[in-house]
């Protein structure tokens, strides 16, 4: 798995740490994690990029791929390994 992993969560959120397990399960060891209850300024980006306000939202490489219900989605589906593979 190549694709780079970025996160925006905060310390007590459930979903964030549900999204962590599924792609640690899917060989992501990298996931690049922005706490937006540290740092306000991160929440305002965070909003401004997704235009959502709820975390965690997930970017695999480029494509945001939003909360947890919509990486659980995907893995259905099975589109989540092509996407962490870069495909």
């Amino acid at each position: 798995m190549s694709a780079q992993v970025l996160m925006y969560s905060t310390g007590v959120c459930p979903y964030c740490l549900m999204a962590e397990r599924l792609l640690k399960s899917k060989g992501v060891d990298n996931i690049e994690k922005i706490r937006i209850d540290l740092d306000p300024a991160k929440r305002d980006e965070m909003m401004q990029k997704t235009q959502r306000r709820t975390v965690p939202q997930i970017y695999i490489g480029d494509t945001h791929v939003g909360g947890f219900d919509d990486l659980s989605k995907l893995d259905r589906e099975g589109k989540l390994d092509p996407l962490l593979r870069g495909e």
